[in-house]
């Protein structure tokens, strides 16, 4: 490839990487460098003709031979990039910090070193590559193997088996401290070092790319904060603290959430964008007398002279008194001399934000935050103790998510509390003056529901300067549907205002018990305030290991079920729960996936064919040839909860498996009847399937029946391939006749609905070659998140109801009942013998 590409991309009065270098050609050098860029990723170096041959590695290499590390191959880099470490200036192609991760010399596999170079020569024009490494921490034989079907440049790089392989292997893992942070340096600029290498790193020069993490908040909100568009990251409330090495706590503030930008500009803007800077003039005039250039994540507060905060203070603040301070603790640094600090590590931000506030004078209200390492519960206790809302815990590894709630930080609660729209207010009582108590809502999906009254907590001082807040939002229209619990006259307000409360447990109906007003929240938007209780409030994002197996699961506070209110989180959660029941009917099957990634009102689209290059290595697929398009179609198969996790963040709300596996794709596993009523009551569905199965008990042969989850019955029969599609259709079909008719003023065999109006079909034709139905315990795309359930034959009867069956109870039914299918694979049916016990039977009639 040469170097042209490499010098093209470079201004080598701005950067200090090498433009050429030469070996010594005794032997074959390698390097792995750690570049810190826009995102972190490792960048492997295998010197050959003068250069090196080099390619970007996302997640590192690794000793592992199951894992297959996607590599990109890039430019050639000059030899003496081998020795480089430091920064690369903001503005450069490649900004930011590189450090060497591994050195060291390699060679071919040949037997013969002289046949080194034209073996390395051959393997990476063919695209598989294969040397032997000798370095510091990889050692042993690898590969780099071009990808077949995608770009020239998408290699994998493979570890092979042998003395040096490791089970497990983290590349992070090996960077031992990675960055050392020293402070009061003589120049007064602070440095990082990284700890092998005699090389201070000028922070102030590290470039990271700022829209890298934007979404679509963090663009909404950057008019709101004059361009400035950091927004805050979240905790995710949990309801059980634990202690942990890798992570720190601090004690949960009481106040207002603000980011606060330096030097001549300075600001604060809350959350939702309101900006503070003139109401809490204080800290805004504090952070302008900051010479460093910086951005803080942090929370205003009012103390007392015993350190004590109430959230009430926050509010009616005018000025500090001689009993109350407005503070700004701050516990995150997200820039420094404007250079977005967000991708690195959590720690090295508390450090440097340490350091930055050593800067801060003695009488400065803005004050750093501290943290206690690993001893999260020995922390709660105390914050009971001396009677704190809570404390946070945070990974101290992880990187700041701007906008979105993240499990990386969890807010553990003493008193439990809730946001809340106010929808209304009653009259008032006896002798309060203003209002009676407040009406609650919150956000379920895209409507507002009720969640009870609140009549305490109030002083005559915030019953007036609340009745002044709500009365200009008076309206006639009632913003939501419930009918709420009022004994005297009430006043509807436009869903405007927003309040915390706290209160001591949720009722079976979705409303709060005992609730007391806290406070207003000018903080908080009305369209945010949902359920925040450990089970329903959801990270945005979460990391989820399954065995080896790692993947995200993304956008889980998309509601996928408008009217319900559930999310795509709670969707999540349910198929992990219930994976056991269901990975036994995905097991070796192909699947079809219809991907809704925007909920039930999404259409979607179906898929079948996928890019297996575009997928985990450790997602199994499989060629299978369609006779209807005349190609090869690669399946995702069904395989294990990792899996199913897989396709369901992809938006797949229901589970589609073939009937037959991937080994054996013309004999199906089982034989299966739909029973789908049309416009006509459902007692006639449930008078079918009994029919079904009064007919396969005169076969002495056993069948299985569950809820489709949508409209209809799904009867199912164990063959365990024995037959192939064409026998299994014929014996389906010949049962439908049979049930036709015995039942022919109720159902139908025709296919089209035109032909078939308020009948109940009898459908044999799923049991095709490709066809797929909706598996055991499936989620349907349908109101109240149905779900397709096994049932006993004893709960098929008119009291028999679909919509019985949602991710919310199926899990605890099974804690309740036998599993209904337990038996299902035990035994194959012999269809050929039941058709001779029917005939007998007949003949016996006759």
């Amino acid at each position: 490839m040469g170097l042209a590409e490499y010098v093209k991309k470079r201004d080598f009065k701005k950067t200090s990487e090498p433009k050429s270098g030469k070996s010594s050609n005794k032997t074959l050098s390698f390097v792995v460098q750690r570049h810190h860029a826009s995102h972190l990723h490792y960048d492997f170096r295998l010197e050959l003709d003068g250069v090196l041959k080099s390619w970007a590695v996302p997640k590192g290499p690794s000793l592992n031979p199951n894992d297959k590390r996607l590599a990109m191959m890039v430019e050639d880099h000059p030899y003496d990039y081998k020795d480089f470490e430091g920064i690369i200036p903001n503005g450069n192609y490649g900004a930011g910090v590189v450090m060497i991760w591994d050195e060291g010399e390699y060679e071919s596999l040949a037997d013969d070193r002289a046949d080194d170079v034209k073996r390395l020569r051959a393997g990476l024009k063919s695209g598989d590559l294969k040397f032997r490494l000798k370095g510091k921490v990889l050692h042993g034989e690898f590969a780099l193997v071009r990808m077949k079907h995608a770009e020239g440049n998408s290699w994998l790089l493979i570890k092979h088996k042998d003395e040096y392989a490791l089970d497990k292997f983290d590349s992070e893992d090996l960077v031992p401290d990675k960055i050392k942070v020293l402070k009061n340096n003589k120049d007064g600029k602070v440095k990082a070092v990284p700890k092998h290498k005699k090389l201070a790193i000028d922070l102030g020069d590290v470039e990271k790319e700022a829209d890298a993490d934007i979404d679509d908040t963090e663009v909404e909100d950057q008019p709101k904060t004059s361009g400035r568009h950091f927004q805050p990251m979240m905790a995710k409330l949990a309801d059980q603290v634990f202690d942990h090495e890798d992570w720190i706590y601090e004690k949960k503030l009481d106040g207002y959430r603000a980011i606060g930008y330096t030097a001549k500009k300075a600001k604060l803007i809350s959350r939702n964008g309101i900006d503070f800077s003139d109401q809490y003039a204080k800290v805004t005039e504090a952070l302008n007398s900051l010479k460093k250039d910086a951005v803080l994540d942090g929370e205003l507060v009012i103390e007392d002279k015993q350190g004590k905060s109430r959230f009430q203070d926050i509010q009616h603040y005018e000025g500090d008194t001689k009993d109350l301070t407005l503070k700004y603790y701050v516990f995150d640094l997200l820039s420094l001399d404007g250079h977005d600090l967000r991708d690195m590590e959590l720690i090295k931000r508390k450090e440097l934000l340490k350091s930055l506030s050593s800067t801060f004078s003695k009488d400065s209200p803005i004050i750093y935050h501290d943290h206690i390492k690993e001893k999260g519960t020995d922390l709660l206790k105390n914050a009971s103790k001396e009677g704190w809302e809570g404390i946070i815990g945070k990974d101290a590894n992880s990187y700041y998510n701007s906008g979105k709630r993240t499990d990386r930080w969890l807010k553990f609660k003493i008193t439990a509390s809730q946001e809340a729209i106010i929808c209304g207010f009653t009259a008032p009582t006896g002798s309060r003056k203003h209002f009676g108590a407040l009406i609650l809502g919150m956000n379920k999906g895209d409507h507002i529901t009720y969640i009870g009254n609140c009549g305490t907590g109030f002083n005559e001082a915030t019953l007036k300067e609340l009745f002044d807040e709500m009365t200009p939002l008076v309206t006639d229209r009632k913003p939501f549907e419930d009918k709420p619990n009022n004994r005297t006259k009430t006043t509807w307000l436009k869903p405007k205002l927003v309040c915390e409360v706290t209160y001591s447990e949720w009722t079976d109906d979705g409303h709060l018990r005992h609730p007391v007003f806290k406070g207003l929240r000018e903080d908080k938007s009305p369209e945010k305030v949902t359920m925040e209780t450990p089970d329903k409030q959801m990270a945005d994002e979460e990391s989820v290991t399954i065995g080896r197996k790692k993947l995200k699961l993304t956008n889980l506070n998309k509601i996928f079920w408008p009217d319900e209110g559930i999310t795509k989180g709670e969707l999540l959660h349910y198929y992990r729960d219930m994976a056991g029941y269901i990975v036994p009917f995905l097991k070796d099957k192909p699947l079809s996936m219809r991907r809704q990634p925007n909920g039930i009102g999404d259409e979607g689209f179906f898929q079948k064919d996928v890019d297996a290059d575009k997928l985990p290595a450790w997602i199994k697929t499989q060629k299978i040839h369609s006779e209807s398009n005349d190609k090869d179609i690669n399946y995702i198969v069904g395989s294990d909860e990792a899996t199913l996790l897989y396709i369901v963040n992809w938006g797949s709300i229901e589970i589609n498996p073939w009937l037959s596996n991937y080994q054996k794709p013309e004999h199906p596993e089982f034989i299966v009847i739909d029973i789908d009523p049309h416009d006509v009551p459902f007692t006639e569905a449930v008078e079918v399937a009994l029919k079904v199965k009064e007919v396969f008990d005169r076969m002495k042969t056993d069948v299985y029946i569950k809820t489709s989850g949508s409209k209809g019955l799904h009867i199912y029969c164990y063959v365990g391939g024995k037959y192939d599609y064409d026998f299994a259709k014929m014996f389906a079909e010949y049962v439908a006749h049979i049930v036709h008719a015995e039942l022919p003023k109720t159902t139908s065999i025709e296919r089209s609905p035109a032909k078939r109006p308020n009948k109940t079909y009898i459908d044999f034709l799923q049991n095709r070659r490709g066809q797929t139905i909706a598996c055991p315990y499936s989620v349907r795309p349908k109101p109240g998140a149905t779900v397709s359930t096994p049932l006993h034959w004893h709960e098929v009867n008119n009291k028999l109801k679909l919509s019985d069956f949602t991710i919310y109870n199926v899990k605890e039914r099974l804690t309740k009942i036998d599993d209904p299918w337990k038996d299902l694979m035990s035994k194959k049916a012999d269809l050929k013998k039941a058709l001779e016990v029917l005939k007998e039977m007949e003949g016996e009639q006759d």
